[in-house]
């Protein structure tokens, strides 16, 4: 398979994924953000607990 045509099938796809949208009803931006932040503060406090001898 070559480059152009790899390209080219992706550029099809990425068009066809216009039509639908790409965001679901039930998502919320404020909810997901919130929850990614809240889960990475946890693994930063996983994290310095794991480091206390520095």
């Amino acid at each position: 398979m070559s480059f152009h045509s790899t390209a080219a099938q992706l550029a099809t796809l990425a068009a066809e994924g216009e039509e639908h949208g790409g965001n679901h009803n039930s998502l919320s931006p404020l909810v997901t953000g919130g929850s990614a932040l809240l889960i990475l503060l946890v693994l930063l406090w996983i994290t310095t607990r794991f480091n206390r001898d520095r």
